[in-house]
């Protein structure tokens, strides 16, 4: 280093559990911005399985602890109070194990329950909260029984979040969501980082081949990509294969198929109960031969199916941002997406795809365009890619975390 030359900031990222999800892929991709742009940069977790990740996460230094903890109490019940207990474990042995030597800034995101033991150490370190979505709007309150066992986990989520230096969500729906569910943090207004694309990741992964994995003959291929959860509301991109068969003749129906592509981890029981479940439903709705359901799929599998799909079905309801719908604008696939949260944000409506109301027939009038006019797709698709390009690029995340960690 010259003299003078201020020294690269030292950064560790802390993540619950470094898988397939969309918080991951933002994680992965922000530590790598970093790194290149010369901080140095660790990754601690409570699970890193290196089969079952993405494969840009093998270029960081990652750390995994308190894997034996339980993520849940028995059948799905418990998780909330058991991620806090994995995270406050974590958070000890990344202090006491010189985690945080010489270490500028951390970098929290999904569960805050961390912060306190960062703020109680001898040498205090600056501490950035990624603010996803409130962790206590993701579950249901229907007994007294789950009102009790949540009020205290609520309470710890937002007084741990205030006591973060910098709080930044990745939309402004969230930041809306953020005032109106933390009364007490009234005095901090989060900065919203939009979620990037590592744009090297995509054009530098070689594609393969999808003919073992899509029949033969499908010219009109609809992609669902998703982790297997009841809110992400899977079952309307089956609804909606359903409604716009209805539409077609026998002829064009044979052209028009459906890939269900969706994170899936056997650890989770309510992956396994929904994968099993909508295998079902298609099977109710005498869909199964025009339907590929995918699990934990390559990201070279994605980048083809993206490259080679008409157009990508966005189901949830107010999600908080989604990262699915820039991965298929960068790759020139328009996107179908539900009119709510944060795909009102990166989905511009009849420019760069669709923003219709969660309705199968909506959603299948929509894909029913994509048939009756071929040109739509590249006229979409080239919009798409410019506007991720303009809006959501890596360099400006970059830039903008990189302030809140050096200053």
């Amino acid at each position: 280093m010259a003299a003078g030359e201020a020294r690269a900031p030292s950064v560790v990222f802390v993540h619950p559990d470094l898988g397939v999800g969309g918080a991951e892929r933002l994680v992965v991709d922000a530590a790598l911005a970093l790194q290149a742009r010369g901080c140095r940069v660790s990754v601690w977790t409570a699970h890193y399985d290196p089969g079952h990740c993405f494969a840009q996460s093998r270029q960081l230094r990652v750390t995994c602890a308190g894997d034996w903890l339980p993520r849940s109490l028995g059948r799905g019940r418990g998780v909330a109070l058991c991620a806090a207990l994995r995270m406050l474990y974590l958070a000890c042995c990344l202090v006491l194990l010189g985690g945080l030597d010489g270490v500028d800034a951390l970098v929290c995101d999904q569960v805050s329950a961390c912060i306190p033991v960062f703020r109680l150490t001898r040498h205090r370190k600056k501490v950035v909260f990624y603010c996803h979505f409130p962790d206590l709007l993701l579950t249901e309150r229907n007994s007294l029984l789950k009102r009790l066992y949540r009020a205290p986990l609520d309470w710890l989520e937002e007084r741990t979040t205030g006591m973060a230096d910098h709080v930044v969500v990745n939309s402004h729906f969230t930041a809306s969501v953020f005032k109106k569910t933390f009364k007490s943090l009234a005095h901090i207004t989060p900065d919203v980082l939009y979620p990037s694309l590592n744009f090297s990741s995509f054009d530098a992964t070689a594609p393969t081949g999808i003919d073992d994995t899509i029949p033969r003959g499908k010219k009109f291929l609809f992609l669902s990509i998703n982790r297997y959860e009841r809110k992400k509301n899977l079952s309307l991109a089956l609804e909606a294969l359903v409604d716009l068969r209805g539409r077609l003749d026998a002829h064009e129906r044979d052209t028009v198929h459906l890939v269900m592509a969706g994170g899936y981890d056997k650890r989770v029981l309510e992956n396994v109960e929904h994968y099993e479940e909508l295998e079902s439903l298609a099977t109710a709705f005498d869909i199964s031969q025009h339907v590929t359901f995918l699990r934990s799929f390559s990201d070279r599998l994605k980048i083809s199916l993206l490259r080679n799909c008409t157009c990508v079905l966005y189901t949830p309801s107010n999600e908080h941002f989604g990262i699915v719908p820039l991965e298929a604008m960068y790759m020139r696939c328009p996107v179908i997406a539900v009119n709510s949260g944060g795909p009102l944000e990166s989905v511009v409506n009849n420019v760069t795809g669709f923003l219709r109301e969660p309705d199968p027939a909506q959603f299948s009038e929509a894909m029913e365009r994509f048939v009756r006019d071929p040109s739509l797709k590249p006229a979409m698709g080239a919009a798409g890619r410019a506007r991720v390009k303009e809006k959501f690029s890596s360099e400006a995340f970059t830039e903008q975390l990189y302030r809140y960690i050096s200053n």
